[in-house]
């Protein structure tokens, strides 16, 4: 790797609440902790050691919730509890990456950011690392804001897009494109110009804390305010402080369509955000009728496009379903036609107005 590795940290977004999976994910332990992919490991255990190779394990940090630090630690054990930033509340991206750019800058400033959701899936982790390491030495060289993009294979209208400038690796981005409707998205994709948006981002600590400064000033001006305090006794009740004042921002809209430093390397090595049940449908593996069962126990009779997951050693039958998710946990089952997954933010409301967070 042409960059010093003692100064590449890997950091690690870790803080959402995953509803999109409920009743599997639950608030006391969302999707990130979860082994949703059936493969033995969580996605934060996966995220840590796709990166490990690259990164000293002393250099990585995990933002999160408060509330999950202990899990944090259970599901990574190699780190310590200091390589955990605990958010008081969810904020988005934008004050996530600031906390950990300055948090960076104080204890190695020359600190070159891995950035990742901790939740997402990638399947040829080698060619990863290979486009990983050539993003690392064009940010390095060019002082850039780098983003990875994917070729999409499909009009994808659960991710977000880049539009690139050329056909180079790595080119300059025109734009940034949230979730499209079906038609637009068909349209990118004859266009050949947008990827799909993977949401790792590689840059100086320094390059980004001054792109916060020129972009998204409040948001410096909090961090910045407190930087003395990081590292200290008096940070928990610090970041508290900032974190009631920051405003809720993603960092493709508060600094990537802004800057005029912002490249994107085209990858292609096998990759989803795991965002839903229908894409952990297309993913697993299904039997001739297109079901994806989560294990033997599970029986079907005239089923067809149908997820069940069921916990293991609980048997389940199921008859005439067509295009079906169906998730059963110790307390919670969920039966919804796969068409209606976009309502389980209206089932968690319901379930919460009639039965408190029992459930949720």
């Amino acid at each position: 790797m042409t960059n010093n590795k003692k100064s590449l940290y890997c950091v690690i977004m870790a803080g959402g609440a995953g509803t999109r999976f409920w009743p599997e994910s639950r608030q006391s332990k969302p999707k990130q902790f979860l082994d949703i992919c059936d493969t033995g490991k969580s996605f934060l255990r996966m995220t840590y050691e796709r990166f490990a190779p690259m990164v000293p394990t002393e250099n990585f940090l995990v933002v999160t919730n408060a509330r999950y630090k202990e899990l944090v630690l259970e599901h990574i054990p190699e780190i310590n509890a200091n390589q955990i930033l605990c958010e008081p509340i969810g904020r988005n991206t934008a004050p996530c990456i600031c906390y950990a750019a300055f948090h960076l800058r104080k204890v190695a400033p020359d600190a070159m950011m891995i950035v990742t959701p901790a939740d997402h899936l990638i399947v040829n982790e080698a060619e990863f690392h290979s486009i990983v390491e050539d993003t690392i030495e064009f940010a390095t060289e060019n002082k850039a804001l780098m983003t990875i993009g994917l070729t999409p294979s499909r009009p994808e209208t659960g991710y977000g897009y880049i539009q690139k400038s050329d056909n180079s690796p790595i080119s300059r981005v025109k734009c940034f494109t949230e979730k499209p409707s079906l038609e637009v998205a068909q349209t990118f994709i004859e266009c050949g110009e947008f990827l799909w948006n993977a949401g790792i981002f590689i840059w100086r600590a320094d390059s980004i804390i001054k792109a916060f400064e020129k972009h998204l000033p409040e948001h410096y001006a909090l961090f910045a305010a407190i930087e003395d305090k990081i590292g200290t006794e008096q940070e928990v009740a610090a970041i508290e402080q900032v974190y009631t004042e920051c405003k809720s921002i993603s960092i493709d809209y508060g600094i990537m369509e802004k800057a005029d430093n912002v490249y994107v390397h085209n990858s292609d090595f096998g990759w989803s955000d795991v965002g839903t049940w229908g894409s952990v449908h297309q993913l697993s593996r299904k039997d001739r009728y297109a079901n994806a069962l989560s294990h033997e126990g599970c029986f079907t009779y005239d089923t067809r496009n149908s997820l069940v997951s069921v916990p293991k050693g609980k048997g389940a039958v199921i008859n005439g379903l067509r295009d079906y998710i169906v998730v059963d946990t110790e307390d919670v089952l969920m039966i919804c036609p796969r068409s209606e997954e976009q309502s389980i933010r209206k089932y968690i409301d319901d379930v919460r107005f009639a039965k408190g967070e029992e459930h949720i």
